[in-house]
């Protein structure tokens, strides 16, 4: 997604850049924060599963993408981490009045973030993106929580996902994706490493070689069942 950086007036984004700078200080409660040093039109977040929901102790993740036209109008909201819920649909996409009809320039990024939290808490059936969400949640609410909870311990919970972590571990800007050293460090392949790399595989024979480390452990095998 093209950021929008240079359509907002720098007035716009004076006013962004202190209000996430102020959330990320100071965050709603089961909310973390972590701007985007290179396109502050983008702000990601991690909302924690509220306590006597089917999302409690699940992490998900989500993203406010404000406009050319912010704040006059609403920033799109998508959840990255899959959950199932009635406003919410198949591609994260976030349904919510304070998002559309209700929205106004001076509610700010904060109450958006916790009218999604609250949506957490009361979902919205008459305003339904995933249909049989909606459908369960007014017919079989019992099924419609273990559907939910089922989704949220498969997407939500373990690994990165499963707490809430520092604005440093969230989700960062993919600096180094395409560059060249990056990977040769990563490969262990530094620049000039090659004459030392075959130096050590001469004064340590063939030992390096992966066929010959599979010769050798299936060799040490049959001495081992030999033993038996």
């Amino acid at each position: 997604m093209n950021s929008n950086v240079e359509n907002l007036p720098p007035q716009v984004l004076r006013l962004v850049y202190k209000e996430v700078s102020a959330l990320a200080a100071d965050p709603p409660e089961g909310i973390k924060i972590y701007p985007s040093e290179e396109d502050i039109t983008e702000l990601h977040t991690a909302i924690e599963g509220p306590e006597g929901t089917p999302y409690a102790g699940g992490v998900f993740r989500m993203r406010l993408v404000l406009g050319k036209d912010f704040p006059a109008v609403p920033p799109r909201g998508y959840f990255l981490t899959k959950i199932f819920h009635p406003n919410v649909g198949h591609k994260g996409e976030i349904c919510v009045n304070v998002l559309k009809r209700d929205w106004k320039a001076e509610l700010g990024l904060r109450h958006v973030l916790l009218t999604i939290k609250c949506l957490l808490i009361h979902p919205n059936p008459e305003s339904a993106l995933n249909e049989e969400a909606g459908r369960l949640l007014l017919e079989d609410y019992a099924e419609y929580a273990s559907r939910a909870h089922l989704l949220t311990e498969i997407h939500a919970m373990g690994g990165t996902s499963g707490a809430l972590q520092e604005p440093g571990d969230g989700p960062q800007p993919k600096k180094h994706a395409g560059d060249p050293s990056k990977r040769a460090i990563v490969a262990g392949a530094a620049p000039g490493a090659g004459a030392t790399g075959s130096n050590s595989s001469s004064s340590s024979g063939t030992s390096s070689n992966p066929s010959t480390i599979a010769a050798k452990k299936k060799t040490d095998k049959k001495r081992a069942l030999r033993r038996l």
